[in-house]
Parts: structure tokens; C-alpha cells; sequence
């Protein structure tokens, strides 16, 4: 379903499907008979073992030319990256990706499979950054973290042969990662990389649980509202960290909105965060910023990076249209 906002009203209760995905519930009722734990019952330490396995699948990935990875050197640390090349030697554009897990879990690998779509059906380079984690690292370290290996790929694109053009990408915290990068482009003196688009899977736009999709997708459908609580409470030092733009980018400006690149947005029926994610297509629409927005209305929040699972549950195919979809965003954004 395509998202008009040139419409005045989008009537919420048509957001969501009567029917969920098939290979979604195949997904979910698997899950359920592997007695899977709860998320929220874990330590930080044990979930990111927990979705690693899930997400990292002992099969062959899909090849990218060239794939390497850099450090790059920050304040006395370094931040690693892996930069896919689907064409050594060619100029092509840039994307710095993030990948999701609320701030807390997820690593180059658990989304590795969604790099390597990107980078060849994109035809650019992407940078995929290992930011900093929470509650070892709160907010605003993974924020920070994005911000310089953004910056950094700008500085080094014709290095990395993706000197044709920047955007910023990411899944969920990761895509909310993207957007806030973005903010902070504009408000930054001169030396801020230039962003020319930006690419949003299903992202975290603001710290509250009180909207209409919070309601209807609480529970039963992969990321659930109690693990939304438990990511931001790792996540922030403070309630107080929840008002800020930099963790929720739906509360900034208008005048910051208004500066952004164009937006590539893809949200989920039943997901916990859709209502937020409409809010901000519709902020970023009213600022004037083009947003193609792409709502499967039948998927759950994080399908896209369950093109390959590990065994014995079963891939989504849908992820594989999202990855053939946001491939032709990105090559027209940068035409």
C-alpha cells in the first residue's frame, strides 16, 4: 500500500490487515512451539545470543563483489565498519547503514544478509556501522557513534569508490539512527556530510507508548510493547533522554524537518511503532520533504532482515520485495 500524504486524513483503523502474512505467522507460531523466551526476561547479554542465533543462518550469503572491513578512529576507540562493493573500480554512491535491535542488541552480522541486498540492488557501496550498545554504552553514544562514521564515509568517499552521492540507511533503532544523522547534518556547522537521501525501515520516531498500534500490537507479533519498554530503558540514562530529538526525531523542528533529503519509508500493519512512523512521514510531508512511503500492511516489524532465518523457521518472502523495492529507491535517488 502506498501512502498518499497529499490526502488531509489517514484513517488509522485501515493501517492494519484483517489477515496477517502467512509466512509471518508460520514465523510467529514456530517460535511459539520452540517455546522461545521472552525477550524481557533476559539480561541484555543473553538476548543479543538469543537473536543472534535467530538472525545469523549458517547459509551461504548472497555474494558482494568485494567486502572488507575498516576501524575507524574515534576519540581513543574505534568504530568498526564492513563496506560491501558490488563493483570495485566503478564511482558509485554511498550508504551508510545501521543496523536495528534497539539499541541494545543486533551486530554486523545479524543483519549482514540486508547490507548485501542493499548494496546490489542499490548499485552503491554500503558502510554498515558496529555502533555502541546500550546499557554498556547509553544514548547518546550510538548516536554519536553514527553521526562520525557518517561523517567519516563523506570524508572518505572516492576512497571507498562511493563518491557518487550519500544516503543514510537503517532498520528500526537503526533507521532511527539514519534519520537523526540527518537532523544533526542540518544543524551542524560547516564540515556536516551532505546527505542526499534518506532510506527508513520501520523506525523508533519517539519515546511513548500510547498510541493506537502500542494498543492493537502489544503483544503476539514479534516485537511487543513490554520490549519496547525494555529496549528504552536500557537504552536511555533517564526518562528524561526520551524527550530529546536526538532519541526521538518525530519532536524535532519544523525548520530542522524542512531541511532533510528525501525520505524512503516502509512500515509494517502490525508492529507496535506504526502509529509514530505515520506521524513522521506526515511531519516530514507537511515540512515539504518527499516522502515515498511503502506500508505492508500484513508484516511485522523487522521482516525485512528475515529474508534467511536459521533453522528450523522459515524465511519471509515479503523481505525479499522490500530489499528489490528499496534497491530501485535508492538507484533513482541517486539518477
Amino acid at each position: 500500500m502506498q501512502i498518499d500524504y497529499t490526502q488531509p486524513e489517514i484513517d488509522s483503523s485501515e493501517l492494519r490487515a484483517e489477515t496477517l502474512d502467512s509466512d509471518a505467522r508460520t514465523l510467529l507460531d514456530a517460535l511459539k512451539d520452540a517455546d522461545a523466551p521472552d525477550l524481557t526476561q533476559l539480561s541484555p547479554e543473553q538476548a543479543r545470543v538469543l537473536l543472534g542465533d535467530l538472525f545469523t543462518p549458517n547459509v551461504e550469503p548472497e555474494s558482494v563483489e568485494s567486502v572488507d572491513e575498516q576501524k575507524i578512529p574515534a576519540y581513543g576507540r574505534d568504530i568498526r565498519v564492513r563496506i560491501y562493493d558490488p563493483d570495485p573500480g566503478q564511482t558509485l554512491p554511498a550508504v551508510v547503514y545501521f543496523h536495528g535491535g534497539g539499541w541494545v542488541v543486533g551486530n554486523l552480522n545479524t543483519h549482514d544478509k540486508v547490507a548485501r541486498a542493499l548494496a546490489n540492488k542499490g548499485e552503491c557501496v554500503v558502510v554498515s556501522v558496529d555502533y555502541r550498545k546500550a546499557p554498556e554504552h547509553p544514548f547518546p553514544a550510538a548516536v554519536e557513534d553514527a553521526y562520525l562514521a557518517t561523517k567519516w564515509t563523506a570524508d572518505n568517499a572516492e576512497e571507498l569508490g562511493g563518491g557518487a552521492g550519500l544516503a543514510v540507511a537503517g532498520e528500526s533503532a537503526g533507521a532511527t539512527l539514519a534519520t537523526v544523522v540527518a537532523q544533526m547534518a542540518v544543524d551542524k556547522d560547516l564540515g556536516a556530510p551532505k546527505i542526499d537521501h534518506q532510506l527508513l525501515f520501520y523506525p523508533v520516531t519517539n519515546h511513548g507508548f500510547d498510541t493506537l498500534s502500542y494498543e492493537l500490537n502489544a503483544d503476539n507479533y514479534f516485537l511487543t510493547t513490554r520490549g519496547m519498554v525494555w529496549f528504552w530503558n536500557h537504552y536511555l540514562r533517564d526518562d528524561i533522554d526520551g524527550a530529546n530529538l536526538r532519541a526521538s526525531p518525530l519532536r524535532a523542528p519544523e525548520r530542522v524537518l524542512a531541511e532533510l533529503p528525501p525520505v524512503t519509508l516502509y512500515s509494517t500493519g502490525y508492529d507496535p511503532l506504526r502509529t509514530e512512523q505515520f506521524a513522521y512521514g506526515r511531519a516530514l510531508a507537511d515540512a515539504g520533504v518527499p516522502v515515498d512511503h511503502t506500508h505492508y500492511e500484513d508484516m511485522i516489524h523487522d521482516f525485512a532482515n528475515m529474508s534467511q532465518l536459521a533453522d528450523p523457521f522459515t524465511a519471509i518472502e515479503a523481505a525479499n520485495d522490500v530489499h528489490e523495492r528499496a534497491g530501485k529507491a535508492l538507484r533513482e535517488a541517486f539518477e
